[in-house]
């Protein structure tokens, strides 16, 4: 009984080593999401020049052979909605962490929080953490979306979105807190109006112009 009760074991045993090596041996899944590290005001020269950021920020990463979406909306006529700009999904951070498995689950369409970031996994595209509520010597939670809660483009009056990403001064926009942290909103996209939209303006309500970004293939 002893002996086979050893040769289970040991059976065990091998089994589970083979699965551990054979999990050591799967790749890292490649960069699909990023939070940009660049700090700026929220003039990107519209949807195509903050793409342009996305795209540059991926390439210096190595990870130029996607093709990289800001997660901005615009609002007013002929609006974009930002879930509708960054592909089907899965995105996994520099780390190879999945955030979310698709767009249904980035926005807990089906339920809610269902996506995976925070500030934990809401990296830059080299890696870096960005700094969260109670950072020294600058919080940078604010991420710059224009989007509600759903992804899509803000309604009413009001602007959201600093003049669809062509205002560096005066406006607002739509912004989440990576970090889920402060204001009594934790949500990552969609918390409260900016100060301003110039960096100055930005730093003032916690944001440094910072963005999501999305490959879309």
């Amino acid at each position: 009984m002893q002996t086979k009760l050893f040769i289970m074991t040991a059976v065990v045993a091998v089994a589970l080593s083979s699965t551990a090596l054979q999990a050591q041996d799967q790749p890292q899944a490649p960069m699909t999401f990023f939070v940009t590290s660049s700090d700026q005001g929220a003039n990107f020269g519209g949807l195509a020049g903050a793409d342009a950021i996305c795209q540059r920020l991926a390439t210096a990463a190595g990870a130029g052979d996607r093709t990289w979406h800001a997660y901005l909306s615009t609002q007013g006529a002929g609006a974009v909605n930002a879930r509708d700009r960054i592909g089907a999904g899965p995105w996994h951070n520099a780390n190879g962490v999945q955030v979310a498995a698709n767009v249904a689950d980035l926005h807990g369409d089906n339920e809610r929080d269902r996506n995976y970031i925070f500030g934990e996994t809401a990296l830059d595209e080299s890696g870096n953490a960005i700094p969260g509520r109670g950072a020294q010597p600058q919080n940078k939670h604010d991420i710059l979306t224009g989007s509600d809660s759903r992804g899509m483009a803000m309604t009413g009056t009001g602007d959201f979105t600093c003049n669809n990403w062509t205002a560096g001064g005066e406006g607002s926009a739509r912004v989440g807190h990576h970090d889920r942290s402060g204001g009594g909103n934790t949500s990552w996209n969609s918390a409260h109006g900016s100060r301003g939209c110039s960096l100055e303006l930005l730093n003032g309500s916690g944001g440094a112009g910072k963005f999501y970004c999305f490959a879309a293939n």
